[in-house]
C-alpha cells in the first residue's frame, strides 16, 4: 500500500469544527496503521474582564487561573484520548500553552508532518471573511500540506 503521509497533526479546540477535522483525520489514519496521529491543544492564556479599574492579578490569582485553563484542557484531551483508543494506530495528544497559531505551526514543524487537518473555524467569536485566524496563519506557515474541514 502507498502511504501518501506518515503522521498527521489536528490542532484541537473543542469546537464543532475541530471536532470534525479529528473524526476526518481518524477515518484517514483507520487507512494504513503505520499512520501517526497527534491531536494538539493550545491553552491561550485568559483573563477575567470586568474587574474594577486598577485591579491587577497576584501571582498567586495568574497561577490558579492558569491551572484551571490546563486542567481543562486536560479533561478536553482526555475525552479525545477515549475515541483514539479505538484506532490500531500510534496516537498522542499535545496540551501546551501560548498563541494557538504559533504554537501549532511550531508542533508542526516538531513532529515533521506530512498533512494536517483542521477545522475552519474555531472558538474565537470574531469571524472572519472565510477561514478564522489560527487556521489562516496556519495555512500560511505549516511546511506541509493543510486539509480544512468546514
Amino acid at each position: 500500500m502507498l502511504t501518501i503521509c506518515s503522521r498527521i497533526v489536528v490542532p484541537y479546540d473543542h469546537s464543532d469544527s475541530s471536532k470534525k477535522a479529528l473524526k476526518m483525520a481518524m477515518n484517514l489514519a483507520r487507512q494504513n496503521e503505520e499512520i501517526e496521529l497527534s491531536v494538539v491543544m493550545v491553552i491561550q492564556p485568559q483573563y477575567p474582564y470586568g474587574l474594577p479599574y486598577g485591579y491587577a492579578f497576584s501571582y498567586e490569582e495568574r497561577l490558579e487561573l492558569g491551572k484551571s485553563q490546563f486542567a481543562t484542557g486536560q479533561r478536553i484531551l482526555d475525552e479525545v484520548k477515549q475515541e483514539l483508543q479505538y484506532l490500531p494506530n500510534k496516537t498522542k495528544t499535545i496540551l501546551l500553552e501560548g498563541n494557538p497559531a504559533e504554537v501549532i505551526v511550531d508542533v508542526i514543524k516538531e513532529n515533521d508532518a506530512d498533512l494536517v487537518v483542521m477545522g475552519s473555524r474555531g472558538l474565537s467569536g470574531i469571524k472572519e471573511l472565510f477561514l478564522g485566524s489560527v487556521s489562516h496563519h496556519v495555512v500560511q506557515k505549516a511546511p506541509c500540506p493543510i486539509f480544512i474541514v468546514k
